[in-house]
């Protein structure tokens, strides 16, 4: 199955959790963050959004630190995806 983005919203794959701290302690699934960094998988068209012209800025491939809590978690064929709004994308990372 395909997730194709409506309007605009970007569909992220998240990084995984740190399972372990630097020094070496294994952390429980409860103490690890919530990752904020992902990959853009694929971008909604823009357009008028809320009577606001939006131009994506995004484009798949990109690595990208969206909001912490931000987002909708999808599953589809055992992937979890993330759908954001676009301006819940806070930076590009290079």
């Amino acid at each position: 199955m395909n997730l194709k983005p409506l309007a605009d919203r970007v569909i992220l794959k998240m990084m995984e959790a740190q399972e372990t701290t630097k020094g070496g302690l294994i952390l429980t699934d409860s103490a690890q963050e919530k990752p904020e960094v992902g990959e853009v998988i694929s971008v909604g068209p823009g357009g008028n959004v809320d009577g606001k012209e939006i131009v994506m800025t995004v484009k798949p491939g990109d690595k990208v630190i969206a909001s912490k809590y931000a987002g909708t978690v999808v599953k589809v064929d055992d992937e979890e995806y993330t759908i954001v709004r676009q301006n819940d994308i806070l930076a590009i990372v290079e």
